[in-house]
């Protein structure tokens, strides 16, 4: 039993577990518009494990994909399955069980989440595939963590409307901004090994260009969400902090110092989407 806390306990620790913090909130803000508020204990509890057991199926199968190139890697060669401190046959059966859990909190929620499901499936773990042959990975990423809000969505509805879409294209460029700033760590290695990303084909000047471009995009598109949606001054003011907080990012991160990736990849997108989550709470509430 202890050993099994111990794997379960490094599993949290490979998938980064407080990373749900990103795109939680955003399938929570998408629940809570389509519900106009909030929806049943129900469908809460299973939206919630829905999202939990898709962002884990999707970290932990990405591990086992790039488990070839973890090992090579200098940063993350002492991650827990390519350090050997989690086999790769636990990871796998943990894949698996995260999988049956979103399809089965799908069943839960309606016939049209059940059946999407396993898009869902297929599009978070086509991801991991994808810097091996496009440096369009970053928005392939994006648009994993894209679907969560549609999913809520359908969640909630029963069906997919106009409204999500754009918090779903929101989402989609605000994630492959803070990924193109993230993969500037390992632009060199990616060059060394053949695999496709900006930072490695076009530099990382350009690549935190372009990364500050999605995140201009991104505002635009969750200002153009609110007005689809009719909601109010309380959510635009979320959406002026987003923007204060998306530059200051930029502050963190230069092309000769990136010593502070962490701070702006973790620290500050986590605030944002929970900041944007309690910005677009009290706008419905009041």
């Amino acid at each position: 039993m202890k050993d099994l806390v111990t794997k379960f306990t490094l599993t949290l620790r490979m998938i980064k577990i407080e990373h749900s913090v990103f795109a939680l909130p955003f399938a929570l803000i998408s629940m809570l518009v389509a519900a106009h508020g909030l929806p049943s204990a129900r469908i809460l509890l299973w939206i919630v494990v829905a999202m939990i057991a898709a962002r884990s199926c999707a970290m932990a199968f990405n591990r086992l994909a790039d488990l070839s190139f973890d090992r090579l890697n200098p940063r993350t060669r002492n991650w827990p399955l390519p350090s050997g401190m989690l086999s790769r046959g636990f990871v796998i059966a943990f894949v698996l069980v995260s999988a049956a859990i979103l399809v089965l909190a799908a069943w839960q929620l309606n016939p049209l989440a059940f059946l999407l499901s396993p898009v869902a499936l297929a599009v978070i773990c086509l991801y991991s595939f994808t810097k091996r042959f496009t440096f369009f990975s970053h928005w392939f990423l994006g648009l994993a963590l894209a679907i969560a809000p549609a999913g809520a969505w359908i969640a909630v509805r029963g069906k997919l409307d106009r409204p999500p879409l754009f918090l779903c294209a929101a989402i989609l460029f605000w994630t492959a901004g803070f990924d193109l700033i993230y993969s500037c760590q390992d632009s060199e290695f990616d060059r060394e090994q053949h695999l496709h990303s900006i930072p490695s084909r076009f530099g990382i000047p350009a690549a935190l260009w372009i990364s500050a471009f999605c995140h201009a995009l991104t505002i635009g598109l969750l200002v153009w969400f609110g007005h689809e949606a009719a909601l109010g001054t309380w959510y635009y003011a979320g959406c002026a902090l987003v923007a204060v907080l998306l530059a200051y990012e930029h502050t963190l991160v230069k092309p000769r110092d990136l010593s502070r990736v962490n701070e702006a990849f973790f620290t500050v997108n986590g605030l944002i989407s929970v900041l944007l989550l309690l910005a677009t709470s009290v706008d419905l509430y009041l």
